[in-house]
């Protein structure tokens, strides 16, 4: 008896032993498991059901509708009415949403949510905003991917920054974590893009500096200043020049291929234009004449967003 139950004491100790070990891991696997999952934290009337899909199979779904609030970690989802289908991962939502975490938010009328992916589309009325930034944007519609920190705008695509205003068929802001927060560190404008800023040097009527053509990569350091903007095909750009003392002495117009202006300090240091250049300059007293402005620019800070 002695000699059989002594064998088994000690394989029992070395299974205690093992699972000692491995805990931490599964504690760790449950931890993350837990951060993924999304909670229905509230909702008026709440239904359940299986539906049909074209290959046959029948999937299960839960109906949520009224004030309807899904937590998933540190991101809340809202809207009136909400379906998610768990086996497929994703979640319907109409009407009043709001996708926000600490990095973004998102509002818009229709969009599907895919937990797993933490990847939001949305549409009609699409606004958002990076909140430790100062990016205002909006478009028709719009692609968020929070494990990449990008945001695509579509249709009617028009961004707010720091005295900036980028528009385009397509923008993709993308973000980057700068002393714990998140901030914009590169803008892309696809199709009509069109960068305007605000000349702040300027004492009369408020004048823009502006650039278009069909590509646009805006670059940011961390302070939110430019670094660095590219346009290719069909790029134009108007600046108001100043001299060594800040006084202004005239407008240039360039135009080529492909444009790249470099800034040292937020300033323009130098521009570099290939391809079919052209250039010209306006005297002083063109300056805030509406007649040189590039053929496309509109300020449009009248439709941007307001967020509490």
């Amino acid at each position: 008896m002695m000699r059989t139950g002594r064998p088994i004491a000690i394989a029992l100790l070395c299974l205690l032993a093992l699972l000692a070990v491995r805990a931490p891991g599964l504690t760790d696997y449950t931890a993350s498991a837990e951060k993924k999952k999304t909670i229905l934290e509230h909702a008026d009337t709440i239904e359940g059901g299986e539906t049909p899909e074209s290959s046959g199979k029948v999937e299960p779904f839960r109906s949520a509708t009224g004030s309807v609030v899904f937590i998933q970690g540190s991101k809340t989802l809202r809207c009136d009415h909400a379906v998610e289908y768990p086996e497929s991962d994703r979640i319907i939502l109409e009407g009043n949403i709001s996708i926000k975490d600490k990095t973004l938010e998102t509002f818009g009328d229709k969009g599907i949510y895919y937990p797993d992916e933490e990847v939001g589309e949305l549409s009609g009325n699409v606004r958002g905003r990076v909140v430790k930034d100062s990016l205002v944007a909006k478009s028709n519609r719009s692609v968020f991917n929070q494990k990449t920190d990008e945001l695509w705008l579509y249709d009617d695509a028009i961004a707010w920054h720091q005295g900036r205003q980028l528009s385009g068929d397509i923008i993709r802001v993308h973000m980057k974590e700068v002393g714990g927060d998140k901030k914009v560190d590169e803008i892309q404008v696809h199709g009509h893009a069109f960068f305007t800023v605000k000349d702040t040097l300027s004492t009369g009527r408020q004048l823009f500096d502006q650039m278009s053509g069909e590509h646009m990569v805006v670059k940011l350091d961390d302070r939110s200043r430019l670094t660095g903007v590219t346009v290719t095909k069909r790029a134009k750009s108007l600046y108001h020049i100043y001299d060594d003392e800040n006084q202004p002495s005239g407008v240039n117009f360039t135009s080529g291929d492909v444009m790249q202006m470099f800034f040292r300090e937020g300033k323009l240091s130098r521009i570099l234009t290939t391809g079919s250049s052209l250039g010209k300059q306006y005297p002083n007293s063109l300056r805030e004449d509406k007649g040189i402005d590039l053929p496309e620019f509109r300020w449009r800070e009248s439709e941007k967003p307001a967020f509490k």
